[in-house]
């Protein structure tokens, strides 16, 4: 299993390493247009695999073009949230859109048969960008599976239970759109609202849905950047591709709405492996559908924008 990361800033390295740690790819290139990064990060790597007993191999290049052969392509390269300025991740748009056109045409020709995993915000409106430039067969962006690790981590703790025994998603938009979907939350195999009735629990869903869509910012304030969080999320999709897992996880996966032209990539719950299997839509609550459905319609804009200024 050949994985390329491209963009080995704060986002790309340590997802790199989690994924080199998590002994799935065979191969590992990583990509990143300033002189000297990916090589220097390309040793570090290796240092690691020394220490761990990990037979790797490890590549470095400072042009996309030069990826070659990847099995699965992750795009993380593109400018992220400024700490401190209030911004949104689509702000980055326009900017970032720019980036993942071109990194998506200079890969497609040496990667024919490469999956692409878009990491890049605002990453729903740029995995549609990705699909455009690349014409891939597979293009996923990783959607609400952050927030869906948000999400049961404020739920275990606001429950006091073990986060092992929370299950649920968040769908919609990775950013302001984002819709807790309520009616997928199970808690120590119980529905949210039964167990909360069956322990007489005082319980606000609005302080959760206020930390899922507040925390990042309070990270990238205080530290510069999400980071962990972000890579083991990233690592579990690619886990699932790569092992043909079939897990559910939220991601951006293209959907057809009545209004939309073409496809639009919303993050939705989907059995995940080698191929996209089914989604959990059809099995949500009329109000939850309305609200993917309202968090396309602002992706859709997001990506026209980034697509008027592409160049």
């Amino acid at each position: 299993m050949h994985i390329a990361q491209i963009g080995t800033g704060r986002v790309g390295r340590p997802t790199a390493y989690t994924l080199m740690c998590s002994n799935i790819a065979d191969e590992l290139t990583v990509c990143d247009v300033k002189p000297g990064l990916a090589a220097a990060f390309a040793e570090e790597l290796k240092h690691v695999t020394a220490s761990i007993g990990l037979d790797v191999k490890i590549e470095s290049c400072v042009r996309s073009e030069d990826v070659i052969d990847a099995d699965i392509i992750l795009i993380s390269a593109g400018q992220p949230r400024i700490p401190i300025v209030k911004m949104t991740r689509r702000d980055l748009a326009i900017q970032n859109g720019k980036i993942v056109k071109e990194i998506s045409e200079k890969t497609v020709a040496h990667n024919s048969s490469a999956k692409y995993i878009v990491i890049t915000n605002p990453v729903d409106s740029m995995a549609m960008l990705c699909k455009k430039y690349t014409k891939a067969d597979f293009v996923i962006g990783t959607g609400t599976n952050l927030e869906s690790l948000r999400f049961r981590s404020k739920l275990a703790e606001t429950l006091g239970v073990p986060v092992s025994q929370v299950s649920g998603w968040v769908g919609g938009e990775h950013g302001d759109a984002a819709i807790p979907l309520w009616s997928t939350v199970k808690i120590c195999d119980l529905p949210l609202e039964k167990y909360v009735l069956t322990k007489n629990q005082a319980f606000s869903k609005e302080e959760v849905l206020s930390y899922v869509k507040a925390v990042s910012k309070m990270i990238v304030d205080n530290i510069g950047g999400t980071e962990y969080g972000p890579a083991a999320s990233f690592r579990d999709i690619v886990r699932a591709i790569a092992n043909d897992t079939k897990e559910i996880l939220s991601i951006s996966i293209p959907i057809t709405f009545v209004k939309s032209s073409e496809p639009i990539f919303v993050g939705v719950p989907v059995r995940l492996g080698k191929e996209m299997g089914s989604s959990l839509l059809d099995s949500l609550t009329e109000d939850e559908k309305r609200g993917i459905i309202g968090a396309a319609e602002a992706i859709d804009q997001t990506f026209k924008i980034a697509l008027e200024n592409r160049t």
